[in-house]
């Protein structure tokens, strides 16, 4: 079922996820819709609080080498937790919580990841480059944070006009 993607600046994007206890149905359910909006936005990344859900839940499917969306290379995570973190890299990201914006952030280029699958068996992942830049990107949501909190204060003010002025001129 698609569901709506909350977009900046809703407060719940500020709420902090809370760990899934139960992988159950409602989880798989859950998983399952979030691929569905994702894919409906063109989106590669979806974190559960930008759906209003406010668990440790997220997914990820990056395009792959054939420049193809494929649903046998989607990563689902349950409560993820990055172990180690290295090197620097800019990349510019969006975020379909902050929709026609784009910015250059710096990451961590290479990371490892714990996470649970959607039947609660651990796992781990370690990646680099733009998987890894998506794994940050959609963490910093289960904290409460979009990436724009990321911009100097310069870009940061220019970005709140630039996204007031759009916001009215949809009015």
């Amino acid at each position: 079922m698609l569901r709506e993607i909350i977009t900046y600046p809703n407060k719940l994007l500020r709420t902090k996820s809370k760990d899934v206890e139960e992988f159950n149905s409602e989880l798989h359910t859950l998983l399952d819709d979030m691929y569905e909006t994702m894919i409906t936005a063109s989106g590669v990344g979806l974190a559960a609080i930008q759906i209003a859900v406010p668990l440790n839940v997220l997914i990820i499917n990056a395009v792959n080498e054939y420049d193809i969306q494929d649903k046998d290379d989607l990563i689902e995570a349950i409560n993820p937790k990055i172990t180690h973190k290295d090197g620097e890299l800019v990349y510019q990201e969006g975020c379909l919580s902050v929709p026609g914006f784009y910015e250059d952030i710096t990451r961590a280029k290479h990371i490892i990841v714990e996470y649970f699958n959607r039947f609660g068996e651990k796992q781990t992942m370690e990646c680099e480059d733009f998987l890894a830049v998506a794994w940050q990107h959609e963490m910093e949501h289960l904290d409460g944070h979009v990436f724009i909190e990321n911009l100097s204060f310069t870009k940061r003010q220019k970005f709140e006009k630039k996204w007031k002025n759009k916001k009215k001129s949809k009015k």
